[in-house]
């Protein structure tokens, strides 16, 4: 006799059905119906040290196999551990299930301990909050699947009562049917049309937004019919590989980048928006532009409500279907005669060149000289970051991932081993901070257990470098930015991986090259010289 579903398998096989084929966490006795609902559908559950770390692994993922995320977690504690990574998924866009344990309603009438209002904490980080109940199990999962993978995408929360996990539900296949595409028509798409055949200085800024409608090919086509230069945010680089002639790198965090790209977009007769989310730019580019006296045009699938920028002329609609309208439209005769755009594509190599001495930049010099050119790659927070996202050329979406909504400090070290999980055979490099991958370095033992074999490259300086140099900038003292010298190698050794100290360029190279075909992890610890970020960002 086949036993009945559950509530709890109602749920997990929506999940897998939805993509998901992994799920990280740390259970509690209030999740482990959950957690085996979830086996027994075919998501594998990884045990993580800490709740956040679990998120940013299954993130990993998610850039891997297009799949969302699953965060489990139990509840009070465990629940508010994740708080960081759901916020992180709602601002960056990555879709996630947070699955969190919770006690039974009459239960938490009479009782305390570890319960809170769990839905009202994630109401605000998440794009809708859910209690699962038995008699509706399978039009709760599939609102959560078409919430978080409808754009823009985000995380959805169910909070899993621990009676209901176990009860018995009935599966009736309701599927919500996709919407369909939109795309400008009328007088919006003839004026778009009258100022695009027009523009003589027109540039394009291309946001996180396109790498979730997969538009490349429509992208690329339409960036070189019109030849327009273009700049994307850290998250979108590499939609269109870098190496391309009209590409002007990424922007977002950096004022020495800033000083050359937006006298640039001021100039611009044309500024056409491609999905792009200003969550990731620096103040510095609030209402850079004057849709006064230059023409806008914002293609985005959801309203401006953020008011960092205004438009001319908002599309708000599929971004390729958006481009597919525009694509006829005769291209101006020329455009840009006074090679503006190629000027400052010199000066923006000059002041990021592939730097042949020691120190941040030639750590990263280095690397792209010595890992293969479709090297996957996280970054954390920080200095580095900022310098690596200028300097590093991607050749393909999502070579490059980082928190660049939040700025989240440790996540690096998780995001790459979620992207080695997924794609064992590539090579997959983080890129910390030490104070950043002090956050996460219980992970090691997560990334031993798991038998992956990522390479975790770590700045070593002994201070928040960025928080250091913004502190000298403001004649602030030294106060609260600098800590204790580390051994990183002998962590990375210590937690069953290897570990190199390196000190010069020939010492990474070597190291590098052993841990390229390494059978586990390996942490390299760069030494560097404190304020080696001085002028570089």
């Amino acid at each position: 006799m086949t036993n009945p579903l559950s509530a709890a398998d109602v749920l997990a096989r929506r999940l897998y059905a939805a993509g998901c084929r992994h799920a990280f966490g740390m259970p509690g006795g209030e999740v482990l119906t959950l957690v085996d609902a979830l086996t027994r559908a075919g998501i594998t559950f990884h045990l993580a040290k800490h709740e956040n770390c679990a998120g940013f692994m299954g993130e990993g993922v998610h850039h891997a196999d297009g799949a969302p995320a699953i965060l489990v977690a139990t509840l009070g504690p465990g629940a508010l551990n994740g708080i960081n990574v759901v916020a992180n998924a709602h601002q960056d866009r990555v879709p996630m299930f947070v699955l969190t344990g919770c006690v039974d309603a009459d239960e938490e009438q009479s009782y305390t301990h570890q319960v809170l209002d769990q839905q009202a904490v994630f109401a605000p980080i998440t794009k809708a909050s859910f209690r699962l109940d038995a008699n509706a199990a399978e039009i709760i999962a599939d609102k959560a699947v078409s919430i978080a993978t409808s754009d823009r995408k985000g995380p959805v929360h169910i909070d899993v009562p621990i009676s209901v996990a176990a009860a018995p539900a009935s599966e009736r296949n309701i599927r919500l049917a996709p919407a369909g595409e939109t795309s400008p028509s009328g007088e919006t798409l003839a004026q778009a049309r009258a100022w695009l055949s027009a523009a003589t200085k027109p540039v394009a800024l291309i946001g996180l937004d396109v790498l979730y409608e997969k538009t490349s090919a429509e992208l690329l086509s339409f960036i070189e019919k019109f030849n327009i230069p273009f700049v994307t945010t850290y998250k979108a680089k590499g939609v269109i590989p870098e190496d391309h002639p009209l590409c002007l790198g990424g922007a977002g965090l950096s004022p020495l980048a800033d000083k050359h790209l937006l006298p640039l977009v001021q100039d611009a007769d044309l500024v056409i928006a491609i999905g792009y989310d200003p969550i990731e730019m620096r103040t510095g580019w609030r209402n850079v532009w004057d849709p006064a006296k230059q023409h806008v045009i914002d293609i985005i699938p959801e309203a401006n409500r953020h008011y960092m920028h205004q438009a001319s002329l908002n599309i708000i609609a599929s971004i390729g279907a958006t481009l597919n309208a525009l694509a006829d439209t005769p291209p101006a005769q020329s455009v840009w005669k006074n090679e503006r755009p190629t000027q400052t594509k010199v000066a923006l190599n000059a002041d990021f060149p592939q730097d042949n001495d020691w120190g941040p930049a030639g750590v990263i010099s280095e690397c792209q000289s010595v890992l293969p050119s479709n090297t996957l790659l996280s970054a954390d927070s920080g200095a580095h970051r900022i310098l690596l996202s200028q300097m590093w050329s991607c050749s393909e979406p999502r070579q490059l991932v980082q928190s660049s909504g939040l700025c989240t400090m440790g996540c690096a070290v998780p995001l790459a081993m979620g992207r080695k999980l997924a794609q064992p055979d590539r090579t997959v490099v983080s890129f910390s901070g030490d104070a950043g991958f002090l956050m996460v370095a219980g992970e090691l033992a997560t990334a031993s257990e798991m038998g992956i074999a990522p390479i975790f490259v770590v700045f070593v300086d002994a201070s928040l470098a960025l928080i250091e140099l913004k502190q000298r900038q403001r004649q602030l003292p030294n106060t609260g930015v600098d800590f204790a010298h580390h051994d990183f190698a002998a962590m990375g050794r210590a937690f069953g991986g290897y570990g190199h100290r390196v000190t010069n360029r020939s010492e990474l190279r070597t190291a590098l090259t052993q841990a390229m075909s390494a059978d586990r992890f390996t942490v390299i610890a760069a030494e560097i010289e404190r304020g080696g970020y001085d002028g570089r960002i």
